[in-house]
């Protein structure tokens, strides 16, 4: 059994069991799996000849991260005629612990390397200006850019002198997850909070492939947990291990302390990608100065859900009164989804509006699309 399992992906487990008798046996296998599971009377069956062994195999996926205990495993032998039958137990204890998808991940790396430029036709965009990062002061050749000719300097050396810019392949990305109230509405077993935290992952591992620097920053009443921007090895290893300990609270999301606190931690110019979650028009609206106060500092993408049940109620036929007014709240709620969407694109921020199972691809598109361009 492996020491870690992959949150919301299928977790393959293998038992082998040996017949070292000399009779055809009907072994049934009880597995103690984690309560959270919610599967009592956990058990599989095998038929073995004498002296054979074999393999059972089963599948678990988890729908929360933390530690799962595994306790004892027991065996139940008889023979085919059903004379007798004998009981067996293990002690097979094993903590195992769920991390954030790093299946998904996998996948997402896969994807982002050999689909995502032919599917979108990305293209490399001639840079505008400098996005580039000072290195030293050196002598003027021909053919230097005078732009970039630092006068103070050549009155001092009586001799041009330039600056020397190296590319900014290394750009600041941060994920913000926001681990309040509004984050824990589940979908498919999965909660929202959950969703980001596969999404952040996956979007760390692309992008450090690609000489970025990341960090990330756990919030909602107040910032409790935050890593500053790195390219270095370890760095996926300090994201995962920081994502795995996120847990959910019940406060009320303080955006204005999560801008005082960007303000103070996060002075370069950096690429944002905020993962949160408003179902009504005016929780956005109580929150745009603070969004617009982020974007005019950083390169802002507000990532927000699309509610499946609300959109599995707006294309049901109604047959009842209720129904008729369950149909009308989902047609609303949507209605203020969409002007959302406009609210913000009109103020000039950036927006990824998903349903939670195309989260991870949907944003790692648009950080691909933010790249092509050099918009950070």
């Amino acid at each position: 059994m492996a020491d870690k399992f992959s949150n919301s992906d299928a977790n393959e487990l293998k038992i082998e069991v040996q017949n070292k008798s000399n009779f055809n046996l009907k072994i049934k296998v009880i597995d103690e799996i984690p309560f959270q599971f919610q599967k009592r009377d956990f058990k599989k069956q095998i038929s073995l000849k004498p002296s054979e062994s074999n393999y059972i195999t089963y599948q678990l996926i988890p729908k929360k991260r933390g530690v799962y205990e595994f306790g004892k495993l027991h065996c139940y032998a008889k023979t085919k005629i059903g004379l007798f039958e004998r009981r067996f137990s293990f002690d097979g204890a094993k903590k195992v612990m769920v991390y954030p998808s790093f299946v998904q991940m996998k996948e997402m790396d896969f994807y982002a390397s050999h689909h995502i430029k032919s599917l979108f036709g990305f293209k490399k965009v001639r840079k505008i200006g400098h996005t580039l990062e000072f290195e030293q002061i050196k002598d003027y050749v021909v053919g230097d850019d005078i732009r970039t000719i630092n006068w103070k300097a050549t009155a001092k050396k009586k001799h041009l002198m330039i600056n020397q810019f190296q590319d900014e392949k290394s750009q600041d990305i941060y994920c913000l997850i926001d681990a309040g109230k509004n984050m824990k509405m589940p979908f498919n077993g999965l909660s929202l909070l959950d969703y980001s935290v596969n999404s952040c992952l996956a979007l760390t591992n692309v992008a450090l492939k690609r000489k970025d620097k990341v960090g990330m920053l756990q919030f909602s009443g107040s910032v409790s947990r935050f890593v500053k921007a790195n390219s270095q090895k370890s760095q996926l290893r300090k994201i995962m291990e920081n994502l795995y300990q996120i847990t959910p609270d019940y406060a009320m999301t303080d955006f204005a302390k999560l801008y005082a606190y960007l303000s103070r931690k996060v002075t370069k110019r950096s690429l944002l990608i905020l993962y949160t979650n408003f179902e009504h028009k005016i929780s956005l609206e109580r929150q745009l100065v603070y969004l617009k106060a982020i974007d005019k500092k950083h390169e802002l993408i507000l990532v927000f859900f699309e509610n499946n049940e609300v959109e599995r109620l707006r294309h049901k036929t109604p047959q009842s009164s209720n129904e008729i007014y369950d149909v009308s709240i989902a047609e609303d709620l949507a209605l203020q989804k969409q002007e959302m969407i406009y609210l913000l694109r009109k103020n000039r921020i950036q927006v990824v509006f998903t349903a939670p199972e195309n989260l991870q691809i949907n944003v790692i598109n648009k950080y691909l699309e933010m790249k092509a361009k050099t918009s950070v």
